[in-house]
């Protein structure tokens, strides 16, 4: 007998990978947390490709950790607007048999139900302030750099600030040079207001590093580990090293 093949699904477990190609080796291009669905839009004998509902990233993932959905229950999904996100480091869902799942924060908790599963912890839902995005960024303070990353325990630059905004409610692309057509151009580091993004690039002038600007001329990003260094119209002046270690391309305020 023929095994059905779904053609939707959503992470039900605390992360996912989502790899370059059908091998656990491959590049990490990304990662589901939990709560995100998905498009399914190829089908090999372990692997899925999806499309994420949420930011249209593309890449594979193994067929043994996908959780299907129905093409209705997936449509009520994507129609939800502000949809509740986990607002803790990390919290817990309980499933029926009284196991227990880690959740991270920005997981989409609210989408728990669907798969008869119960989320206690805080929520948050809804478009923010703008002055909420600095202190959102914070709680990820000295997350381990990770290629692909979007949690506490490992993050990318594009993936901290996508995480930040998608937090308070908004909606960024998955990478630093798709970000960066986003909002508007300020023309100096002294125009900008805390949430606002900064962008660097490298000696042939490609986008590949973007931090989230704070007060006092500082900004907060992925570089190590998540961390707040110094910022001027050169680029971010790391004062442990003496020296600038990224250089500025452009600043937008988004909101």
């Amino acid at each position: 007998m023929q095994k059905t093949k779904h053609h939707y699904g959503l992470c039900a477990l605390s992360i996912i990978p989502i790899r370059a190609n059908t091998d656990q080796a491959s590049e990490q291009l990304s990662q589901l947390l939990y709560g995100d669905t998905f498009k399914i839009t190829e089908h090999r004998k372990d692997w899925n490709k999806i499309r994420v509902t949420f930011d249209n990233t593309e890449g594979w993932i193994k067929k043994n950790q996908v959780t299907p959905l129905s093409k209705e229950i997936y449509k009520d999904l994507k129609a939800v607007k502000n949809p509740a996100y986990s607002s803790d480091l990390i919290a817990f869902v309980s499933h029926h048999n009284n196991q227990l799942t880690p959740v991270l924060i920005g997981s989409v908790v609210q989408n728990a139900k669907t798969i008869d599963h119960c989320f206690e912890g805080e929520l948050i839902s809804g478009i923010m302030d703008k002055d909420q995005l600095v202190p959102t960024a914070i709680q990820y303070l000295n997350a381990p750099y990770q290629w692909g990353g979007k949690s506490p325990f490992g993050i990318d630059c594009s993936g901290l600030v996508q995480m930040v905004y998608k937090i308070n409610g908004f909606r960024l692309p998955r990478d630093a040079k798709d970000q960066s057509n986003e909002g508007e151009v300020l023309s100096f580091v002294e125009e900008s207001s805390p949430g606002d993004l900064a962008f660097f690039d490298n000696e042939e002038g490609v986008i590949i590093h973007v931090g989230i600007i704070m007060q006092n001329n500082h900004v907060i990003h992925a570089y190590g580990c998540v961390r707040i260094d110094r910022l001027d119209q050169t680029g971010i002046f790391n004062v442990e090293k003496g020296e600038y270690t990224h250089h500025l391309r452009v600043i937008k305020k988004i909101l």
